[in-house]
């Protein structure tokens, strides 16, 4: 969601209160200016977070479930070669 600024709404607001219009032009143009492009609103932030937290958790499931994985093959492993020699 991307914020605006309606330069032509806020410059006739200014002029229907009596503020002429070169006036209402030179303060709207610098409070344009002034907003900038890539503006992040509260909901974009969210969402954003939000698919950050799922990728970390998916991540750190991967992670453990790869370690649980190798400590089991190591632990049939070892439980082989005891069966084997014993």
């Amino acid at each position: 969601m991307a914020i605006t600024f309606d330069t032509l709404k806020a410059s006739q607001q200014l002029r229907d209160t009596g503020v002429p219009e070169d006036q209402a032009q030179a303060i709207v143009a610098p409070i344009s200016d002034s907003v900038p492009d890539d503006i992040v609103t509260n909901a974009v932030m969210m969402t954003e977070l939000r698919a950050l937290e799922q990728r970390l958790t998916i991540r750190l499931l991967a992670t453990v479930g790869g370690g649980v994985g190798i400590v089991l093959a190591g632990m049939g492993v070892a439980t082989a070669a005891i069966l084997t020699t014993g």
